[in-house]
Parts: structure tokens; C-alpha cells; sequence
């Protein structure tokens, strides 16, 4: 027990004052908790994109029942076990601010049009200012990507959540959500460019795969 307080205890150095808390728990022996709270990270959904190939902004897409994309993405995210959820916007912004859940945070990236990566570095400069140790990234045009593939990825990454990169596969194909653990994000917002993402820092750094095609296939939705 004390030698995994002791490494949870290390993956919390710098994090802030909820950290701290966490900390103090560890070494009180209270490592349920002290695990529960590490792996509350940041939810981050980017959705700012033009949607071209749709023919308009995704985040202003409904599934059959009329329910806002970006409101599922933002309960999956929940569901998964984030504390804070934001949306990052761009693309007609204004109209898909009214369509975000209340109690999730908006940032709008202004150089969107650049690629997924504007929307990154946009989500994690947000993220910079919460005690959170890692964010899970995932995509608006997901809209039937159930909690249970959040919930996998967290628990790939366990307490070393503050230094881990993790993403969950389908059938051995990359996809969403991300975990990127705090260390990493000033050289993910350093590196990253255009329409792709993390997807070049992930693959050199040897991110984890979660294979998570038996919950679901996690394709995108182009229409």
C-alpha cells in the first residue's frame, strides 16, 4: 500500500491546490479516493471545425431525437468521469454557443480554421488554468461514442494520470477520446499543426492503445 501511495504521491508534483488534497489523502492511506480524484481530468470537446464535407458546422448538427451533438459529447464526457467539461468553437460560433449544456464551459479558438490543432491548443490553454491532471479529448462528430470508452481510458491510465498519453482504438485504428496527462501539454501545444492534431506527438511518445471496438465501432459522422 505505501509503496503505490508513494506513486501516486509523484505523478501529483505540481499540480496545484486540489493535488495537495489529494496528496494529503494519499498519505493518510486513503488511496480509493486518492485514485478517484486523479482521474477526474478536464473534459475537452472540439467542435469547431466548418464541417465541409456536411455542408455546415457539426456543432450545429441534432441526432434523430433533436438532441444538440455537442450536448452528447459533453454528457459522454461526463459519464466517462470528468469533473469540468469545455467546448472549444470556431466555425459559426455564435450560433453553436446556444446549443452547448449549461454547465459546460465554451472556448472559441479564433484561428479554427487552421485544423484540429487551433482547436487543441485552444482547449488546452483552458485547461492550463484548472488543477487538472490530465484532459480526455474527444470529437463532436462522435455523437454515439458511449461513456463506457471514456471510462476504459481512464482506467489505462490509473494514478500516473499526470504523465500519461492514452487513446482508445477500434479494431486497431486510432480514434477518440484522448488522454493527454498534464506534462504533456506544453509540448503538444508547441508541436502541433493543421488537421491533425496530436496525432505525430502521440506516436512518438508511445501512446497507449485501449482497443475499444467491442463497445463500439467509433467511427465519425460526416452526415
Amino acid at each position: 500500500m505505501q509503496a503505490r501511495a508513494q506513486l501516486v504521491s509523484e505523478s501529483l508534483t505540481g499540480l496545484g491546490s486540489v493535488a495537495h488534497v489529494v496528496l494529503l489523502a494519499c498519505r493518510a492511506g486513503r488511496l480509493r479516493l486518492t485514485v478517484a480524484m486523479i482521474l477526474r481530468p478536464f473534459g475537452l470537446l472540439l467542435a469547431a471545425g466548418a464541417g465541409a464535407r456536411m455542408g455546415r458546422p457539426k456543432a450545429l448538427m441534432h441526432d434523430a431525437s433533436g438532441e444538440p451533438w455537442v450536448a452528447l459529447g459533453c454528457r459522454m464526457l461526463r459519464a466517462a468521469g470528468c469533473g469540468d467539461v469545455a467546448v472549444v468553437l470556431g466555425a459559426e460560433a455564435d450560433s453553436a454557443r446556444a446549443l452547448v449544456p449549461h454547465d459546460a464551459r465554451v472556448v472559441v479558438a479564433p484561428d479554427w480554421s487552421l485544423g484540429l490543432s487551433a482547436s487543441l491548443r485552444a482547449g488546452l490553454g483552458l485547461a492550463e488554468s484548472t488543477d487538472a491532471a490530465c484532459v480526455l479529448v474527444s470529437l463532436v462528430d462522435l455523437p454515439d461514442l458511449p461513456a463506457s470508452v471514456g471510462r476504459r481510458v481512464l482506467d489505462r491510465a490509473g494514478p500516473d494520470a499526470a504523465t500519461a498519453l492514452v487513446r482508445a482504438v477500434f479494431g486497431g485504428r486510432p480514434g477518440h477520446p484522448v488522454l493527454i496527462g498534464r506534462s504533456h501539454w506544453p509540448a503538444v501545444t508547441a508541436s502541433v499543426s493543421g488537421d491533425t492534431g496530436a496525432n505525430e506527438y502521440l506516436s512518438e511518445h508511445r501512446v497507449a492503445a485501449v482497443e475499444c471496438g467491442d463497445l463500439t465501432p467509433g467511427l465519425d459522422r460526416d452526415r
